[in-house]
């Protein structure tokens, strides 16, 4: 199960419970924001193609955090001239966890988690 979604003006491939950054959104840490610009999803083999957009289809996701990516060093020289400049820069950033995708009247979301069988050690093997 995945969806194909447009924010700032990039597109993703996501699929449930997978964590995203994507350009900054207005937002408060624990919100949940819904993307309603869906280009495709595609459900066990199926793939639907919007024209633009997917018709009733959407992508819910809960934000995790406000972070600022690491720093960019913008350095120009002029060669022989003796000029020189140097700049930075940390770009803002929503982190985002995908908590469903809608489409088809369908709601998908990740997969419980499967508990986990006891291990049995080798002491234990060989009493």
């Amino acid at each position: 199960m995945f969806a194909v979604i447009r924010t700032g003006g990039k597109q993703y491939r996501v699929s449930p419970n997978t964590v995203l950054k994507v350009e900054k959104l207005e937002a408060e840490a624990g919100g949940t924001i819904t993307f309603n610009d869906v280009l495709a999803v595609g459900v066990e083999g199926n793939l639907t193609i919007g024209s633009p957009l997917v018709i009733d289809a959407s992508v819910t996701a809960t934000v995790i955090a406000q972070d600022r990516l690491d720093k960019v060093i913008i350095f120009k020289k002029r060669r022989r001239q003796n000029s020189r400049r140097r700049n930075g820069h940390r770009q803002h950033v929503t982190v985002l966890r995908i908590a469903g995708i809608n489409a088809n009247g369908q709601t998908y979301t990740a997969p419980a988690a499967v508990a986990a069988a006891p291990v049995e050690t080798v002491a234990e093997t060989q009493e």
